[in-house]
């Protein structure tokens, strides 16, 4: 019985994608019956860079810190909730994707349990799945990366 206007993931995918571009470190939204607080996470990258951004400088050496410097290339899929990250449908099925496998937009990605409930996560984009930032069976909050894409290679 829920009259009461809500936002639609499509906005809130589209909120984050804001929040990403312009670089906003906090963005919140309020209205009549809803309040969104988009907060970027701070967190270790998979090279364990501990959020720092990389030098415009720095080149691309092989085995340099060549992943820092290319992370800004890659798309994120972040967590559109809180809840819990589970990167396959059942414990004994195999993980919807995995490091290095090519996927389409719109391809589930994950599946986050958030009250009982199990959400396929689709991707946005399509192209190579770069890293996996989230632990299976971790808690994740909204706006957390929990997958860099390359879109180039589907380009």
């Amino acid at each position: 019985m829920s009259d009461h206007p809500r936002f639609d993931l499509e906005e809130l995918r589209a909120l984050i994608r804001l929040a990403a571009e312009a670089d906003i470190e906090e963005l919140e939204v309020q209205g009549a019956h809803v309040k969104v607080r988009i907060k970027k996470a701070r967190h270790a990258g998979p090279a364990g860079h501990g959020g720092e951004a990389p030098r415009p400088d720095a080149a691309a050496t092989p085995g340099a810190g060549g992943t820092a410097v290319q992370e800004h290339r890659y798309t994120p899929i972040v967590a559109p909730m809180v809840g819990t990250f589970y990167r396959a449908a059942k414990p004994d099925a195999a993980p919807f994707v995995n490091e290095g496998d090519m996927i389409e937009a719109g391809q589930i990605v994950c599946v986050l349990e958030a009250m009982k409930l199990f959400n396929e996560i689709p991707s946005e984009v399509a192209g190579r799945i770069v890293s996996i930032l989230a632990e299976n069976g971790a808690p994740v909050e909204y706006g957390q990366p929990l997958f860099l894409v390359d879109p180039s290679p589907a380009a």
